[in-house]
């Protein structure tokens, strides 16, 4: 490898790291397994599995009774279901919900590691998930910033199925999703073979994502659940102004919006207590 190249490579991981560092991005790629082994009873009461859509398969990891309500967890770009494995833990869930974490198509184990870009293609993949729930109870999704739109989409293709969502930072409004500049500089030829593999997935999946979110429009109607939105003021990477937009598309009497000033777009880890919360609002609804 040439010195120009080498210097090339450093720079941009500096870059990538300092932009990391200042929206407080966990980049840690600790394996999952790994961190479960310090939570006494974690891994023997994980469970993995997977779920066939059409000629491929969702993997996924499974805890709690079946005869309980369901909780599918539907993690952002890039991601993983190790995204979740704290709220997988928590007392206060395993008493009343079966969970599920999904590797989303194109991430971890799940499609052989292609991904699928419509939103209503990724709604089709999580659909078997949905036939998981064999109590005859309540089914909850949790969808966190691009897993938003996509929990979304699974309740209007599916409405019958889903009685909660549960949106997390989520990209919603299509007038408000604009492409950043380091998604810009991440597609230049020059630079893309030095983005991680992971971070390419990510700038493949939102390159169309405002014309997925405008052909969303017209399904908004079509939601019947309960649904609770969670946004943070000072989101880095989501426009706060995503909530006031689910106010505008689903009517009151089945939406609460949850708007803290103060919250970034990393809820999952930093507040996670504030998701628990909201879970156990919708499974009690």
């Amino acid at each position: 490898m040439s010195m120009k190249r080498t210097m090339g490579r450093k720079c941009f991981w500096l870059i990538l790291l300092a932009l990391g560092s200042s929206m407080g991005f966990p980049f840690s790629d600790a394996s999952a397994q790994d961190e479960l082994k310090a939570i006494p009873d974690a891994r023997s009461s994980l469970q993995s599995a997977t779920v066939s859509f059409g000629e491929s398969y969702i993997h996924y990891m499974d805890t709690g009774e079946a005869d309980l309500p369901l909780v599918i967890f539907i993690h952002g770009t890039p991601g993983s279901w190790g995204n979740f494995r704290h709220f997988m833990q928590y007392p206060s869930l395993r008493q009343v919900a079966r969970m599920v974490s999904l590797d989303r198509p194109g991430f971890g184990k799940s499609n052989a590691g292609e991904l699928v870009l419509t939103l209503e293609e990724q709604a089709a993949a999580i659909e078997p998930l949905l036939k998981l729930n064999e109590s005859n109870r309540k089914t909850v999704l949790v969808g966190h910033s691009l897993g938003g739109p996509i929990a979304a989409r699974v309740a209007m293709d599916y409405p019958s199925q889903v009685d909660g969502i549960f949106l997390v930072a989520p990209t919603l409004d299509p007038e408000l999703e604009r492409t950043k500049w380091y998604q810009a500089l991440g597609r230049m030829t020059l630079i893309r073979w030095m983005v991680p593999k992971g971070l390419s997935k990510a700038n493949k999946e939102l390159k169309n994502l405002r014309g997925e979110l405008r052909d969303m429009l017209p399904l908004w109607e079509k939601i019947d659940a309960e649904t609770i939105v969670l946004q943070g003021g000072k989101d880095p990477l989501v426009d706060p102004g995503n909530a006031a937009f689910v106010s505008r598309m689903l009517p009151e009497e089945r939406l609460e919006v949850w708007y803290h000033e103060e919250l970034s777009h990393f809820i999952p880890w930093k507040q996670p207590d504030l998701m628990v919360e909201g879970i156990l609002q919708l499974l009690e609804k």
